[in-house]
């Protein structure tokens, strides 16, 4: 059985994150909660590297909005794929550092559930490069490698 995938999901709406959370927990993720920015970095500064595979998080939150928060959280784990969400905001360009960008509401659980799998299966990097096999002897060089002329 492979191991769970670790999301840090974030958000101020108490309802939202409790959702979100049952929605990804009934996917087989594993789901850390935070109701503020603040919360949120301070869990990312206690895991281990690599041991958080997406962080989730809102983008309209009062004293750090999801933007910054994932801008200090890269810099703490350079490698940490991260999505926004909003339901205020439909588009959002602002210098966005995230990997992804979704309107709440606009898109159905289905596609966030596929957008986090992606970002958690791009986390793992590319799948091991298979090795060529090693060229096949030639007549020469089987002759050369037994000392025999051919």
């Amino acid at each position: 059985m492979r191991p769970k995938k670790t999301i840090l999901c974030v958000d101020d709406n108490e309802q939202a994150l409790s959702i979100r959370k049952f929605l990804l927990e009934t996917r087989g993720y594993r789901v850390l909660a935070a109701t503020n920015a603040a919360e949120a970095l301070e869990m990312v500064e206690r895991a281990l590297p690599g041991s958080i595979d997406l962080l989730l998080s809102d983008l309209m939150m009062p004293g750090m909005d999801g933007n910054e928060l994932v801008r200090r959280a890269k810099e703490m784990m350079p490698g940490l794929p991260a999505m926004l969400v909003s339901g205020t905001v439909k588009q959002y360009e602002r210098g966005i550092r995230a990997d992804v960008f979704l309107p709440k509401g606009v898109c159905t659980p289905v596609e966030l559930l596929e957008r986090i799998r992606v970002l958690v299966a791009r986390k793992r990097g590319p799948k091991r490069a298979v090795t060529a096999a090693p060229p096949a002897l030639t007549a020469a060089d089987l002759a050369a490698v037994l000392g025999t002329a051919s």
